[in-house]
């Protein structure tokens, strides 16, 4: 690996999805990336399938495409935590690794030697990252929590989805794990800060990152509304509080976003539309005036859209100046040659004998570009590279852990 981070050993206790996607960006940076994993079992996402990825006779694998999004880059080794020597065996890595990531319940790796303070003792530099629902403190330290969870009690779903008082209104999740994901790149982030901490001081740290945090911090847009104003935000399905006309029209043949953010703007498109007159309407002038009588303006930008196809729109309206965009399905977003000219789907060789596909990072370096060279791993497929490399146990030490059933 030839990243940024390529100096760097990672112990990675994560699974599912946020902790994961933390140790990925890192792995996406160079970072040598040693996940554990439950011998037989593994992580759970695992066996979250179908779908799955195909051979080359296009016989199902077990290899979830799940578990393929957030694993790349990175080692399995299976080690059993229930024994002694399994314990033993993580804490000499943890003792050889730049940075721990964990994600779970507070308190239980205590159970097993690998708190914070127990590793600490034996690596003082170490960067230990501890991801959880709602954090190491506070009244709901101890709860379980999902990505569902989170969205609705960190306020997301209050202003996700269609308005009460239309068809379909209600609260809405966002069609991702966005909670997890947002947790994860937050995570990855504090972790970069703390080796560089680290690289001034020698001081390694904790890093207590929760998804209840993170989803809050996500949602800070709103939430200064709120403070300013004193008034709750709601939902409004597509639509932007705060700007019109700023949501889904649909044209002659399908849907497209729209999304004027100035008057200029406005007049552009009111010069595209062929409604000149819209632009200079008292009740339309400025966004304030838009805002206030959106309930008139967006049924007439309705009616006007739906006059002309998708194409035409898109096309006249770059050319104006003015944002836009289709409402594609995820095939259509990789027919955009935007897509294809920045080579967002990437193709590794995969030990099943085939490509496994993969989202390209969205992060790019002039001096150390992203290296997409180790898919994501079969249960268990480094166990024995890692051990014999890195804590330099010998064939014979191997097989009998093995026949222990420890790794």
């Amino acid at each position: 690996m030839s990243g940024p981070l390529q100096n760097l050993r990672v112990l990675d206790l994560t699974r599912t999805l946020a902790g994961p996607w933390a140790t990925q960006s890192l792995a996406d940076l160079g970072a040598e990336v040693i996940k554990v994993e439950r011998p037989g079992i593994g992580d759970e996402t695992r066996t979250w399938g179908p779908p799955w990825l195909r051979d080359r006779e296009g016989r199902e694998t077990r290899e979830s495409a799940y578990f393929l999004s957030t694993n790349r880059g990175k080692k399995s080794v299976t080690v059993d935590l229930a024994q002694p020597a399994g314990r033993k065996l993580v804490r000499d890595l943890a003792a050889r690794s730049d940075v721990l990531v964990e994600n779970f319940k507070v308190g239980d790796l205590a159970r097993f030697g690998l708190a914070y303070e127990d590793v600490r003792r034996l690596h003082p530099g170490i960067v230990y990252c501890s991801v959880t629902g709602f954090g190491q403190t506070g009244p709901h330290a101890s709860r379980p929590a999902y990505d569902l969870v989170l969205q609705g009690m960190g306020g997301l779903m209050s202003i996700t989805g269609e308005r009460d008082d239309r068809p379909g209104g209600g609260p809405q999740r966002v069609g991702i794990a966005v909670t997890d994901v947002v947790t994860g790149m937050y995570a990855a982030l504090a972790i970069a800060a703390a080796i560089a901490h680290r690289e001034r001081t020698g001081a390694g740290q904790h890093i207590d990152l929760a998804l209840f945090d993170s989803i809050v911090a996500f949602c800070s847009n709103q939430i200064l509304s709120y403070w300013c104003s004193g008034l709750v935000p709601s939902r409004h399905g597509n639509a932007h509080p705060n700007i019109v006309p700023y949501e889904v029209f649909r044209a002659a043949d399908r849907a497209i976003v729209l999304a004027v953010g100035n008057d200029g703007q406005f007049a552009a498109f009111c010069r595209v539309a062929g409604r000149a007159e819209l632009a200079t309407d008292p009740r339309f002038r400025t966004n304030p005036d838009r805002v206030r009588n959106r309930e008139i303006l967006v049924p007439r930008v309705a009616e006007i859209v739906r006059e002309r196809s998708s194409g035409d729109w898109v096309h006249a309206l770059t050319e104006a100046g003015v944002p836009c965009g289709l409402v594609n399905d995820l095939s259509q977003v990789f027919e955009d040659p935007q897509a294809v000219h920045r080579g967002l789907q990437i193709e590794i060789p995969h030990p099943a004998g085939v490509p496994c596909p993969t989202v390209a990072s969205p992060m790019r370096f002039s001096a150390t570009p992203v290296a997409y060279e180790i898919p994501p791993p079969l249960l268990g497929q480094h166990t024995r590279e890692v051990l014999e490399g890195i804590l330099g146990l010998s064939r014979a030490e191997l097989d009998a852990l093995a026949t222990q059933g420890v790794i």
